[in-house]
């Protein structure tokens, strides 16, 4: 029987649904005649940036992603690496940019629904959420609206899942005024004998719907999120999908039962898509094809029709292939923790997805057409000259290097986030050992009883990559790298979400190229592989595009609880030492910024080989015992890195450099990278000197620990009653304004 035809397919139509000319010839070709409504709808989602990232595919390729750590790479629901004793980490970030504009609430809510789907679907446990977050100027009108929404999003779906959110990235840039970013980040364990994939292996076998009823909310979902925003972008609020974290807690407990058993061949979130992606991809996989009765689809809303139905993206639904015998068991567990249950088609032989509904065939294509054979681009690009190196004399010295501290903590790049992260509930499940506020959240692995841990983190520096994508791309790993290491931990591997602007423009595909290359580049030297990630392009509003933003997610292994540091200075008398090469490096700091209004020149540049030597260092003095107390050197320099551990630790620190090879203000802010502050008796300082001379690493006694304020000679001390009261004033002073 041939699919049904009930509407014209026109040039217009065809538009509409994000499809270009030569993609819309090239689907006829493939059917052997004109589409059915529902077979565009299809072709229009699965050939999306979002789903088929035709784009960057070309790139991503070239990310290393394999090591003896790495369980599953890129290619499944989300990455999963080995963490000894038959234990596993899986993990994911994906964007929820477009959704969280239109309408930030559910948008960030429905994201977290997401993220957490694709790691249950693995078999694992959620146990840590993540999240970076940028929004426009907070003096724009919109900020403080679309700030307070996502974070309300984020909390009030995690915290109902019972899954902490531990760490993350809230950044203001006029730049994203018009777009913000939400990546969502969530990690699990599980056993690594017991993972779930999702090739559906085998014809003849059930496939079968679970979770929530199938709405019309979120229908082309994928396709609003593969297309720019315009002046009209309001009225695509219908997109946005709504979500139901209580159910999304039941369908978390109802999976990981069935799993305890082999009932599953295959399992599959329904996200972008729904069940079209869902379908294709398990198919696909598995080299089968699907047989689907929509008739037999749970839904909440009368008078769907299979178009509404293959691209709803009704939020906590799941797929699942199952064996033979054991559909009534896994019933029995859904219809027990109160959620659909549907057997809605089959596995078969013929290689095709196809769709019925009230006794006609809507959609009958190749599964491997809407896969393999989307759209993939090598896209034309140009790469930007490279920006000169700022030097320390085009940047104003300040009249006073604390008054200066004072107005870049009390500002909105390095103010406190405590604000954030208290709307959300980071110490559920009571596995969280280091909350938000230090380089990196620490999860233990098991019951109390357990001294394994997992360390985790997200990072990327977009002024960076503005400036010079391969450097940003590059220094985005690094970082990641260098807080897993800064708590003492063993970095494994990196999620990402690479958020950029329009593809079709080259000097955007320079970007993506670009930071790509640095991003593999870095990865690869440090032993960092990639296990997977998300794209997100077109984030750009009347072809005015956000700066690059490769966010990074890391996990890392931390073998011993006990042997693990925090960023709080401890007792008085100890020595602070700086570890890594200062040059000064001002160019796109958050100095030069507060000094000259602008940013400029070329970031810090990004020694790999560097990076590598001290954080082998760092690591090994904290498994030794000879440091607890770490922080690595990043946004603001040397002088906010000690800041923030006297305000972690209650302490202060008298400052002594005596004398400077380089200007004052571009030794205590220049972002130089590959640095770390360490604090250790004088008699381990000794020591520390030692090692760092043998690994080829600088170190500098830079002040002692005591009292309660910052000096530096020649100027009046800067308590930190003072200090912690400007650093953690701006956000409820923001959120509160009339």
């Amino acid at each position: 029987m041939t699919a049904t035809t009930s509407q014209e397919i026109t040039p217009d139509l065809i538009a509409e649904h994000g499809l270009k000319p030569d993609e819309a010839e090239r689907m006829v070709e493939i059917l052997g005649r004109q589409p059915t409504p529902t077979e565009l709808g299809i072709f229009s989602v699965m050939w999306s940036e979002h789903c088929s990232y035709k784009s960057s595919r070309v790139w991503l390729k070239t990310l290393p992603t394999e090591g003896p750590q790495v369980i599953q790479g890129p290619g499944e629901n989300a990455g999963v690496v080995d963490i000894g004793d038959g234990d596993a980490v899986v993990f994911k970030m994906e964007s929820h940019n477009h959704p969280s504009f239109i309408e930030p609430y559910q948008g960030a809510a429905t994201g977290v629904g997401g993220i957490m789907r694709d790691v249950f679907t693995m078999g694992a446990r959620p146990v840590a959420n993540l999240n970076a977050l940028r929004f426009g100027a907070p003096e724009h009108p919109k900020t403080r609206h679309l700030l307070s929404g996502v974070v309300e999003g984020i909390g009030g779906y995690g915290n109902c899942t019972g899954v902490p959110t531990v760490g993350g990235e809230v950044n203001f840039d006029a730049r994203y005024n018009n777009n913000i970013l939400v990546n969502a980040m969530c990690v699990g364990t599980a056993r690594a004998d017991k993972i779930f994939y999702s090739a559906a292996r085998g014809a003849g076998h059930s496939v079968v719907y679970v979770g929530s009823k199938t709405g019309r909310d979120g229908i082309h979902g994928a396709t609003m999120a593969s297309a720019e925003f315009d002046d009209d972008s309001a009225e695509k609020r219908p997109t946005v999908q709504v979500g139901d974290p209580f159910t999304e807690k039941l369908l978390i407990e109802a999976c990981l039962e069935l799993m305890e058993g082999d009932a599953i061949i295959a399992i599959q979130d329904m996200g972008a898509a729904g069940l079209t992606s869902s379908s294709v991809e398990m198919a696909d996989k598995g080299g089968v094809g699907i047989r689907l009765d929509l008739d037999r689809v749970p839904q909440r809303e009368s008078g769907m029709n299979a178009y509404e139905m293959m691209l709803s993206e009704s939020q906590e639904r799941m797929l699942m292939v199952l064996r033979p015998g054991a559909d009534d068991k896994a019933e029995a567990i859904f219809r027990k923790w109160g959620l659909d249950f549907a057997v809605i088609g089959e596995t078969t032989e013929s290689g095709r997805i196809e769709i019925w509904h009230k006794g006609a065939q809507e959609a009958d294509i190749p599964v491997r057409a809407l896969s393999a054979g989307a759209p993939e681009y090598q896209r034309p690009w140009t790469a930007r000259e490279a920006p000169a190196v700022v030097r320390a004399a085009d940047v104003p010295a300040p009249d006073s290097l604390l008054g200066a501290l004072k107005a870049l903590m009390a500002g909105p790049h390095l103010c406190s986030r405590r604000w954030v992260w208290e709307q959300y509930d980071h110490m559920v499940m009571t596995n969280t050992v280091q909350r938000p506020g230090g380089d990196a959240a620490v999860i233990r692995v098991g019951d109390w009883s357990s001294r394994k841990a997992v360390a985790l983190a997200c990072d990327v520096t977009p002024r960076y990559c503005a400036a010079d994508p391969e450097t940003g791309g590059a220094q985005a790993v690094a970082e990641t790298w260098r807080n897993l290491t800064a708590v003492g931990a063993q970095p494994l591997a990196i999620t990402n979400c690479l958020n950029f602007g329009n593809p079709e423009r080259p000097e955007i595909m320079g970007e993506i190229a670009r930071c790509v290359t640095g991003m593999g580049r870095a990865a690869k030297a440090l032993s960092f592989p990639v296990v997977s990630g998300n794209v997100s392009l077109y984030n750009e509003t009347n072809g005015v595009a956000i700066p690059p933003t490769p966010a990074i997610g890391g996990v890392g292994l931390l073998p011993d609880l006990e042997r693990m540091a925090t960023i709080a200075l401890k007792p008085d008398d100890e020595v602070l030492i700086l570890l890594g090469e200062t040059r000064g490096a001002l160019g796109q700091s958050l100095y030069q910024e507060h000094a000259t209004g602008a940013y400029d020149g070329a970031p810090p540049p990004v020694d790999l080989d560097a990076e590598q030597r001290a954080g082998d260092l760092v690591r090994g003095l904290i498994s030794d015992g000879t440091t607890q107390t770490v922080h690595d050197v990043a946004d603001g320099g040397v002088l906010v890195a000690v800041a923030e551990m006297a305000l972690a630790g209650g302490l202060g620190v008298t400052l002594d450099t005596r004398e400077l090879d380089i200007p004052a203000h571009a030794f205590w802010f220049g972002e130089d990278q590959a640095r770390y502050l360490v604090a250790a008796s004088e008699d381990a300082a000794q020591s520390i000197r030692a090692e760092a001379e043998r690994a080829g690493v600088s170190a500098q006694a830079i002040g002692r620990i005591g009292g309660d304020a910052l000096a530096l000679p020649g100027e009046a001390p800067l308590s930190l009653t003072e200090l912690r009261h400007l650093h953690e004033g701006w956000f409820p002073s923001y959120v509160t304004k009339d």
